[in-house]
């Protein structure tokens, strides 16, 4: 069991999967930018960093359910969906590092993660601030189709953990599971509702309890709704994409979906932890308060206040080596959206 974890545990889990299995959907469907609101989006666009929008202090009520949270050392375990070059990899790699590095130029991404470190399980313990790069599992040759549904996902999950040949460890106490498909792979969702979501596997399926998530690659499918602002969606004319930090379109959006869904694994990783709203099954949870907001005064379809490097690329967070734009997550000290490049800090 997770560290905070009682004896109620598994009594719950039994009541959450009847839950999920009766609909069937992973509590967690996030896109960077907002298509909820696509008539106003242009304008949004004209408001620069004098407004601080940052969320909403005044609506937003996060609560802890006292469940477990990561306390222990997190290790991530990456499951590479179809094909991959050496390059992509590297840059995802370097940013999981760079989550526990501390001698990245400030602002970086390990002072993002600060915020994640400030919740804590019913013992007063805090997210542990060290998240390592643990195993990895290449599934070059697309073992389960280049379609994939939300449950068909959890089969690749238990795949590579039963594979004859270095299967990933089982790891349920602080390990997060992390399935990234290629860009040619479909998945369930992907593009109209989502960039990536979180869950935890089914014992049925899988034979454990593991946090997991998934984030697909856009670059060929949707860079516009799930890359953003590197692609740009049709319905705004006009608009200019921003430039990489790393030269890799798709990866440099899949890796703000990645941190997104990593911290919310970290507060929530049993949907009975840190989030807002009644249904457990369907719970706002640290990141999703703050979709699409990567900088001072972001809101509506602003990103906010950036950095613009020498050679053009954009970015809000250094890491080691490399740079990255990362969404900022919810802080529950000072109720709203917070990030390491915040003018006011």
């Amino acid at each position: 069991m997770l560290r905070g974890c009682s004896r109620r545990c598994p009594a719950f889990l039994a009541v959450t999967v009847v839950i999920i299995l009766l609909s069937l959907r992973e509590v967690i469907g996030w896109r960077p930018w907002p298509h909820n609101n696509r008539t106003n989006a242009a304008h949004d666009l004209e408001f620069g960093g004098s407004k601080k929008y940052e969320g909403s202090s005044e609506f937003v009520h996060l609560k802890y359910h006292m469940g477990p949270v990561l306390t222990t050392d997190i290790t991530v375990h990456t499951i590479w969906y179809g094909v991959w070059e050496r390059s992509q990899k590297k840059i995802i790699r370097g940013f999981i590092s760079s989550i526990s590095a501390v001698n990245s130029k400030h602002p970086s991404v390990s002072g993002w993660w600060k915020t994640v470190q400030l919740y804590t399980d019913q013992t007063g313990a805090n997210i542990s601030r060290t998240v390592r790069l643990g195993a990895e599992k290449n599934d070059r040759f697309y073992s389960h189709g280049k379609s994939l549904t939300r449950l068909s996902i959890q089969s690749v999950i238990k795949s590579a953990v039963t594979a004859k040949t270095k299967p990933l460890p089982l790891n349920p106490q602080g390990g997060l599971y992390l399935l990234l498909t290629s860009s040619d792979v479909r998945v369930q969702d992907f593009c109209g509702q989502v960039c990536g979501f979180h869950y935890f596997t089914f014992p049925s399926i899988v034979g454990y309890t593991l946090p997991y998530a998934w984030v697909g690659n856009s670059a060929k499918m949707c860079p516009g709704v799930c890359a953003y602002p590197f692609a740009v969606p049709d319905y705004i004319p006009g608009l200019k994409p921003l430039k990489s930090p790393n030269g890799d379109i798709g990866v440099d959006g899949m890796v703000s979906v990645i941190a997104h869904e990593i911290a919310e694994l970290a507060t929530n990783p049993l949907v009975n932890a840190w989030y807002a709203g009644q249904d457990p099954s369907f719970p706002v949870e640290i990141a999703d308060l703050c979709e699409g907001i990567y900088g001072t005064g972001g809101g509506g379809s602003y990103t906010g206040q950036l950095f613009n490097g020498a050679d053009g690329a954009t970015f809000n967070m250094n890491g080691i080596r490399r740079r990255f734009l990362v969404q900022w997550v919810w802080n529950h000290v000072v109720n709203y959206c917070t990030g390491p490049n915040a003018l006011d800090q």
